[in-house]
């Protein structure tokens, strides 16, 4: 299967922005994006919430899915590449939910960003 037109866009916009930036951490994001979909990243609310209480004032940035089984109590601003309905609505009643073609475009200082990795919530 190939990765959907819209996934394949995203990735040059990050790579053309980790470019214009000189900013590693978007180009490492692209790559984890473009790996083949059975390595895609899928994580719940339940353990973004304990990855928010470990890092404090850190935003999370999710190279995948974000899913809504559990509750967010921390305050935190999480950025993904997608959510399912119900997760983005738990997110946002505590914290920030930014889809990542949004987030992108933004002025973001990457000592403030924290990419969440396969082995972090295994």
């Amino acid at each position: 299967m190939t990765k959907k037109l819209e996934t394949k866009r995203l990735i040059i916009e990050l790579e053309k922005n980790s470019r214009a930036t000189k900013k590693r951490i978007w180009k490492d994001l692209a790559e984890r994006i473009g790996k083949p979909s059975r390595n895609e990243m899928d994580i719940n609310v339940e353990k973004l919430d304990s990855l928010a209480k470990k890092f404090k004032g850190k935003t999370l940035v999710v190279p995948g899915k974000v899913l809504s089984k559990g509750i967010l109590n921390e305050k935190v601003k999480i950025v993904a590449i997608s959510a399912s309905e119900k997760a983005v609505e738990k997110i946002n009643a505590k914290g920030e939910f930014v889809l990542l073609r949004d987030f992108i475009s933004d002025k973001v200082k990457v000592s403030e960003l924290m990419i969440v990795k396969w082995l972090v919530w295994m």
